[in-house]
């Protein structure tokens, strides 16, 4: 795409309102270091709000744009999608969409005939994981592998030759990323590792998660083991990562979480659950260990392994890296950069 190209971004731009920092503000970013204009929407935190102000934005800036992308997500936010899309076609806008979340293909099966429709309807689709490009090709064949990107160069690499039981936790505090898990792990570590702590870093989502946490920690003793450091901002993820030895990811369901990707590319020894496109991503015994949902035994386990087995940590560690150098931005924004002028180019003609 040439820098008189300009590019829609539709997604959940709540950095500043919420702490998430969505994958949509880093391509937007990312997008306009190459030269380009580009227009986002929607940063209302408010959820009808951010729904209006995505139509009106799609429609009333339709003469500043060439292509659109928009975010598709699972859930009332899907009708998000449907709305931005109808209003794509009604201004005769070509647009890309992207697949998120780890219960799209739950959705999907219950809503077969909308999911259909919409990924047909664009010109192209792109998925994050190969776990969505395999589970979602019955709804559209032609799936576009993109992952989501990182930089390397603000992630420095630390090989783990041996470890410590320093644990790290990174997610937002919502039941779907069950931080109780990380909790119990904890506990049963504790009981031949007595300098065992865990740092748990992420915002919180207000559901009660936190203070179930917080109930639980007292409950089983581990509150003074524990520290909750909050939303940190993506500038300063690196520096809390370099301060544990192994990465805790506790989800019930996952796709292809940017903060596995961080902590891979920082060295740490990934326990991650078999969930979602985690088995897509990592590869058990090679760049990280799996183990089952909310089974806090078989995680405890698992991180004793790494204490205790001569050279796995080394070995999880040097192939994490490799594996997080496969996402690098460097590599996948001129496919970005590709793809979006492709469809713009072929629109004109």
């Amino acid at each position: 795409m040439g820098t008189r190209s300009s590019v829609l971004l539709v997604g959940n731009f709540l950095s500043r309102s919420a702490g998430n920092r969505g994958v949509c503000e880093d391509l937007a970013e990312r997008l306009r270091s190459l030269g380009l204009s580009v227009l986002t929407t929607s940063a209302q935190p408010r959820r009808l709000e951010r729904l209006l102000d995505m139509v009106k934005t799609a429609w009333l800036q339709r003469n500043a744009y060439t292509v659109a992308h928009v975010d598709v997500f699972s859930g009332p936010a899907f009708l998000w999608a449907e709305a931005v899309c109808w209003t794509l076609r009604r201004a005769g806008k070509p647009y890309v969409l992207t697949l998120h979340g780890g219960n799209l293909p739950a959705f999907a099966q219950r809503w077969s005939g909308r999911v259909r429709r919409l990924l047909r309807s664009a010109e192209i689709v792109t998925t994050p994981s190969r776990y969505l490009q395999v589970q979602m090709q019955e709804y559209r064949k032609d799936l576009h592998l993109l992952p989501n990107s990182l930089d390397l160069s603000v992630c420095r690499f630390q090989r783990r030759e041996r470890v410590h039981p320093r644990l790290i936790w990174l997610r937002a505090f919502h039941e779907i990323y069950n931080p109780l898990l990380g909790a119990r792990t904890l506990a049963l570590l504790r009981r031949d590792w007595p300098t065992a702590h865990l740092t748990m870093i992420g915002p919180n989502k207000k559901d009660g998660s936190l203070e179930r946490l917080r109930r639980l920690a007292t409950e089983l003793e581990i509150a003074e083991h524990i520290t909750l450091a909050g939303f940190v901002p993506r500038a300063e993820v690196s520096r809390w990562l370099e301060r544990g030895d192994i990465f805790l990811n506790t989800a019930n369901v996952d796709n292809t979480p940017l903060s596995v990707l961080e902590a891979m590319a920082g060295g740490l020894c990934v326990v991650s659950t078999n969930v979602g496109g985690m088995p897509y991503l990592l590869e058990d015994e090679v760049d990280a260990l799996l183990v089952p949902p909310d089974d806090p035994r078989s995680m405890a386990a698992a991180v004793q392994r790494l204490l205790t087995e001569p050279g796995l940590a080394e070995r999880l560690s040097q192939n994490a890296r490799r594996k997080a150098e496969q996402f690098d931005w460097a590599l996948v924004l001129p496919r970005w950069e590709a793809l979006l002028g492709s469809v713009a180019g072929a629109r004109k003609t």
